[in-house]
């Protein structure tokens, strides 16, 4: 079905196809409208789900946990200081191996205040031990949720998943989207169950060990890696199903490749931003320069050879960090370098911070960096407004 939709809309629509049982909530701009969409469902009968809102952010996620260790199908969504009041229960939720799914529509950090997007709020989440995507536009949206549930909820993995968007362009902008159909997700999907659930209403509660000795903490830890690194594997085979199934093609999942064939610059973004990279590429070609685009689609786990593998060609590397740590620079820059760290030939990469609280990126914008990296031989930073 062809449907004109907002990105907090497409992942409504994604919760409900996926029959989330259960969807803990507290409003955040610009992540409101997600959860209003679906509280209207319910209230006209047309979603059959556990809903509730709650104090705060911490408890959203404290609900979540408890609503997914008995077995319930998760699914909930937040925003900036949202996902950061959640912080501590990340960890809770990731290292119980519990496949919640959450939306995270970005938002730059206060202060000072901003409701604009940037990519700090998730990335600082990247420690958390989620699995996390970002959707380029709001079809991505929708398929990602979708697909998320299928690798989280993978015997494999059984880890969360962050699905991100970028506020404001994609959150309250409708673009055209294929809905497909319930029947087709149900497929997809196949039948839930819930094999990971800690506490069962009809058995009595087992308690374990309150705290762990370093010995099997340092076990558990390691257990939790795995799982993630295996997340890779999950993450191609899914998209290679929901290729089959629903036409769409995300590649292998972890990175997409434009043109970076015969590159010998290419560009490295993620979001929404990538759109008009790519773009920009489009004209920079037209110009006869040798000028193509990664897009980071997963960030953890980080998808390192995909990587290198994609970059080792190019005589010049331009990132775009849409974030900013303070005293050290953008998030994706150094992890970057570190993935090149043993290619054949090490490309000279270049960091761009842009876009921070919304500050808007234009096919102009990328030309202008093309040329600045071109008369930079040793990669250095620069900001672009």
């Amino acid at each position: 079905m062809e449907h004109l939709a907002t990105g907090n809309e497409s992942a409504a629509l994604a919760a409900r196809l996926a029959r989330a049982q259960c969807i803990p909530v507290y409003p955040i701009t610009p992540q409101t409208e997600l959860i209003e969409t679906i509280a209207k469902w319910v209230a006209n009968g047309d979603f059959d789900t556990e809903f509730f809102t709650v104090d705060s952010e911490h408890s959203v996620m404290s609900a979540a946990v408890g609503a997914s260790a008995t077995g319930a199908r998760v699914f909930t969504a937040t925003s900036s200081q949202g996902l950061l009041l959640m912080n501590e229960v990340l960890y809770i939720a990731s290292g119980m191996r519990l496949p919640i799914v959450m939306v995270n529509v970005s938002r730059g950090l206060s202060a000072p205040i901003t409701l604009w997007s940037d990519h700090d709020d998730f990335l600082n989440q990247r420690g958390a031990g989620w699995l996390q995507v970002h959707a380029q536009n709001n079809q991505e949206v929708l398929d990602s949720v979708l697909m998320a549930f299928k690798i989280s909820e993978d015997r494999r993995v059984l880890l969360p998943s962050m699905v991100n968007m970028d506020g404001y362009v994609l959150s309250y902008t409708k673009e055209p989207l294929t809905v497909p159909k319930q029947k087709d997700v149900d497929t997809f999907l196949g039948k839930y169950h819930p094999k990971h659930a800690y506490f069962k209403p009809d058995k009595p509660l087992v308690q374990g060990p309150a705290v762990l000795r370093p010995e099997p903490y340092t076990y558990f830890r390691n257990q939790h890696h795995q799982a993630s690194m295996n997340a890779l594997i999950v993450m191609r085979e899914v998209c290679k199903e929901f290729k089959k199934k629903f036409g769409r093609d995300y590649g292998n999942g972890l990175v997409e490749e434009y043109m970076t064939e015969d590159a010998d610059i290419i560009l490295v973004t993620q979001g929404s931003i990538s759109t008009t990279a790519k773009a920009s590429v489009n004209e920079m070609r037209k110009k006869k320069k040798k000028v193509g685009l990664l897009r980071l689609r997963t960030i953890t786990p980080w998808p390192e050879r995909q990587v290198r593998e994609a970059l080792e060609g190019a005589r010049h590397v331009l990132v775009f960090d849409k974030n900013l740590a303070p005293g050290r620079g953008g998030m994706a820059t150094p992890e970057i370098k570190a993935s090149l760290y043993n290619a054949r030939v090490e490309p000279v990469v270049t960091e761009f911070i842009v876009g921070l609280g919304g500050n808007p990126e234009s096919i102009k914008m990328f030309e202008h960096a093309v040329r600045l990296a071109e008369h930079d031989a040793h990669g250095g930073v620069y900001w672009l407004e």
